[in-house]
């Protein structure tokens, strides 16, 4: 799977995602400040959701301070559903009802351990169209 990766603020915590999802078999793309610092979280998560929408990624991992500002940010770009995870359940939840396309952390409030837990779930868990029947929800953003 191609994922897209970027961050305002260059931690180890975003170093490690990146070099985890390697690991596990991704193709990783990198923006913000995983290229190039500059800190502009609005302008760098508006870039991550549009190369979401646009097929050039299957998903994306967004971070900034508390997340709250890129999950805001990037669900301005139509077709983007942005979700601040901060355990695997609100990320099981964010894939399975709402199926989310952007995974968010905070840095400063997102352990390794943590962050690992997030993501494996977030990629074991799948839409259930079914279950819910949520599609008629998620249509309308």
């Amino acid at each position: 799977m191609k994922i897209v990766v970027a961050t305002d603020e260059l931690t180890s915590l975003n170093s490690y995602v990146v070099d985890y999802l390697k690991s596990l078999g991704h193709q990783v793309l990198l923006q913000g400040d995983l290229l190039s610092p500059n800190g502009k979280w609005a302008d760098i998560s508006l870039e991550l959701g549009r190369t979401v929408v646009s097929g050039n990624a299957d998903l994306g991992v967004l971070f900034c301070w508390s997340g709250t500002g890129a999950c805001m940010a990037a669900n301005k770009i139509e077709g983007v559903r942005a979700a601040l995870c901060v355990s695997p359940d609100i990320a099981k939840l964010a894939r399975k009802w709402n199926d989310a396309n952007v995974l968010v952390m905070g840095n400063v409030n997102t352990t390794k351990e943590q962050a690992k837990e997030i993501i494996d779930t977030w990629f074991k868990t799948e839409f259930d169209e079914e279950g819910l029947n949520q599609a008629h929800s998620i249509d309308k953003f």
